[in-house]
């Protein structure tokens, strides 16, 4: 069995998800995280519960393919992430990114 950490790398701090998380519809909030790509919805919403002790309402997972780079003739590409949207159920209290840290 994985340890929590090994399922949730990190939170997603972009412009996109930073919106996601400040406008809450019905008082839900929603929150964006780098997941393993072998994590199913299950381990991700335990992880968020254990970890953050909150109620987890639904999960949502994009997978993402990874790119080809060039450093001047050298060619490489970055590997394959998966990302997932985990809502929060309403009234929970707001999660701060910090506290993961």
């Amino acid at each position: 069995m994985r340890s929590l950490w090994h399922v949730i790398k990190g939170p997603v701090i972009t412009e996109k998800a930073l919106r996601l998380k400040e406008s809450s519809q019905d008082q839900k909030q929603l929150l964006a995280f780098y997941v393993d790509r072998s994590a199913n919805k299950i381990e991700i919403k335990n992880a968020v519960k254990a970890i953050f002790k909150v109620e987890v309402e639904s999960v949502r997972i994009a997978n993402f393919q990874g790119k080809m780079k060039r450093r001047g003739r050298f060619e490489g590409r970055q590997s394959d992430w998966r990302k997932a949207y985990v809502t929060l159920r309403a009234g929970e209290k707001n999660i701060e990114y910090g506290d993961v840290v």
